[in-house]
């Protein structure tokens, strides 16, 4: 029987066993079947149940624990929304080539899943009520009452009374040893559960050492080692920030490596209070305060190498967030020729932007999509003797030889405010103002642009026309705005495919249909498609590459703002008289190159107007 022969069996199980239960009727049953077959494979059972509010994931898991089908692990991973159906088929191929190991141990390896979800999703599988050992309520005078030495030898731990009956815990619930040693001290009457064998081991060292204390034990010596060992992973494995979730009874830590999070484990929630104390302690922040959002600075060393991190505590109901972001200490800042520019808007960014004298150039883009990168490099290519450079960031995240950088500090009235109100009066000829935040900032570029100084700054906008739709409604007059810009330059990153396991892809209909194209348009064009490799962590992508629009104003432009024109109307003049290339039609250059992918250039890029045809964005960019 193949896999879709066995899944479309399972299927008729489960909806069999809902009709048994009288959750559903037959005529519900009938309709799930149906709307099954028409929608993609990758819709499950449970999403349609779910979507159709017929029942929850939590009843059918339930429902399933209570009568035990005969299914395998990798479907109850796959139709409960665990896993994926292509991550389970990267786990199953490394099985096969693997020796004796398990399926659940490979996909924990990858951390593809934690082992507390696993664990459940195997409860599922074998019928067993799962026991999460760091959330559970024990049962204090059954604690007191069980040898557990005894216990721990044996790898069980009872929990708590259930209907007269003693729910207890088994690292492996088919180990005949240890049932037969429950029995030996419960009698029969004991019902069996399932819980996560490192939790067991964990937990039971902890009781035989202290009966009394039932929840998990943390000192600041394990909380130093806790927050040690999570900067160091992140950092090893690239990351740029590192995210410290509470949630109701555990921590998700979770890493943004190449722009997206990748869940990496889970912590006990009572060890949140010390975690966040030793970090609000390298922060510098009030380890008091638990009630208000904090912000902080760090610094780490990890492997003979100093890392500053800027972090952000956050107050939540089930506890504080802990943000932290990367910040990398560059001693190379990236020549402008290697950030990633298309040939004829590089050769256009240098002559007409980096080498006119005054004006002000505006990068825009989301957080983490490269703009201060780009800043830096832009600064590096014009830092000479004979012109004086001076900056106001928020903070300092590259240190350049020849030029004065000013790390803003509200602590001390450092204020971004009161630093430009100074930074006139130092003599510059480029003025680098690491970001517009209102309208004082905005204010002070032009003037100081206006008064002929080269300003670089950078903005939160959606695209090139964005940030100049901004500016105009940042109460900045529009005179001084189309006689000062001289160019915004709107960009993101998107993730490379992996070129240790990358091949050749076709596009979907629904993608074409999305980019306005036919199959021919982009027929003789080879697309590429990670197929995942233990090099990109079986995500099929690795490092990323950074996609550009860059509008430089022209007086069509200048009029348009002059007039106060829409976004609409000044991307339509722009477009057919600036030479514009948007960011989609930079992205389906690299994607028509096989840099990246389809799915990553709708997943970052937003899809304003439809793109032109690759010839032609070809032409445009001399690629």
């Amino acid at each position: 029987m193949n896999t879709t022969d066995s899944h479309v069996q399972n299927t008729s199980h489960i909806l069999s066993l809902l009709l048994t239960e009288g959750i559903l009727t037959k005529e519900k049953a009938d309709q799930v079947l149906r709307i099954k077959s028409k929608l993609p494979s990758g819709k499950t059972l449970c999403d349609i149940l779910k979507d159709m509010k017929y029942i929850t994931p939590q009843q059918l898991k339930d429902v399933l624990r209570a009568n035990h089908l005969n299914l395998k692990i990798g479907e109850v991973l796959v139709e409960f929304g665990y896993l994926p159906a292509e991550k389970l088929d990267i786990a199953l191929d490394i099985q096969q080539k693997s020796e004796n190991k398990k399926l659940g141990q490979i996909i924990i390896e990858q951390n593809f899943l934690s082992e507390t979800a696993f664990i459940d999703a195997l409860s599922v599988q074998l019928g067993f009520t799962h026991i999460n050992l760091s959330s559970e309520n024990f049962d204090p005078d059954l604690i007191q009452s069980v040898p557990l030495k005894w216990c721990q030898a044996n790898h069980f731990l009872p929990v708590y009374k259930k209907e007269g009956k003693t729910v207890v815990a088994f690292a492996d619930p088919f180990d005949k040893k240890a049932l037969d040693a429950a029995k030996k001290l419960l009698g029969d009457q004991f019902i069996i559960a399932i819980s996560s064998p490192s939790q067991m081991e964990v937990y039971l060292e902890r009781l035989v050492n202290n009966k009394n204390d039932l929840r998990p034990m943390i000192d600041e010596n394990t909380a130093m080692g806790i927050v040690n060992v999570i900067l160091g992973d992140a950092i090893d494995a690239g990351a740029s920030d590192i995210h410290l979730e509470p949630l109701k009874n555990r921590i998700h830590v979770r890493f943004r490596i190449d722009g997206i999070l990748i869940f990496q484990k889970e912590i006990s929630a009572e060890a949140t209070a010390m975690v966040t104390a030793r970090i609000k302690v390298l922060a510098r922040a009030d380890i008091a305060e638990k009630r208000r959002h904090q912000d902080g600075r760090m610094t780490f060393e990890h492997k003979g190498n100093q890392y500053d991190l800027r972090v952000s505590f956050y107050a939540g109901i089930f506890g504080e967030k802990v943000v932290l972001r990367i910040l990398n200490r560059m001693d190379q800042i990236i020549p402008i020729e290697e950030i990633g520019m298309q040939p004829k808007m590089l050769k256009r960014y240098i002559q007409d932007v980096l080498n006119i004298p005054s004006g002000v150039l505006v990068i825009t883009g989301p957080t983490g999509s490269g703009k201060t990168t780009t800043l830096y490099s832009s600064i590096e290519h014009i830092n000479n003797p004979e012109i004086s450079i001076i900056t106001a960031e928020d903070p300092v995240e590259y240190t350049l030889e020849g030029i004065t950088q000013c790390s803003i500090n509200p602590a001390i009235n450092l204020t971004y405010n009161e630093t430009l109100r100074h930074i006139v009066r130092q003599d510059p000829d480029v003025i680098v103002i690491g970001e517009i935040r209102d309208n004082f900032s905005a204010d002070v570029a032009v003037h100081a642009a206006l008064s002929g100084h080269k300003v670089l700054t950078s903005f939160h906008t959606e695209d090139s026309i964005g940030g100049l739709v901004r500016l105009m409604n940042m109460d900045v007059e529009a005179f001084l705005i189309s006689s000062t810009v001289v160019c915004v330059l709107s960009q993101r990153l998107l993730r490379k495919v992996c070129v240790h396991c990358k091949e050749p892809t076709r596009p979907l209909p629904n993608e074409l249909k999305l980019l306005g194209y036919i199959p021919k348009d982009i027929a003789k064009y080879k697309l590429m498609k990670g197929k995942g490799c233990p090099a990109c962590n079986y995500t099929g992508y690795k490092g990323r590459t950074a996609i550009f629009e860059m509008l430089v104003l022209n007086e069509p432009v200048r009029e348009a703002i002059l007039n106060h024109s829409s976004s609409f109307e000044i991307r339509k003049v722009s477009l057919e008289t600036t030479d514009l290339v948007t960011l989609m039609e930079d992205a389906l250059l690299k994607v028509s190159a096989g840099v990246t992918t389809l799915e990553e250039l709708f997943r970052c890029v937003p899809r304003l107007i439809p793109p032109r045809p690759i010839t032609e964005i070809k032409r445009l960019l001399g690629a």
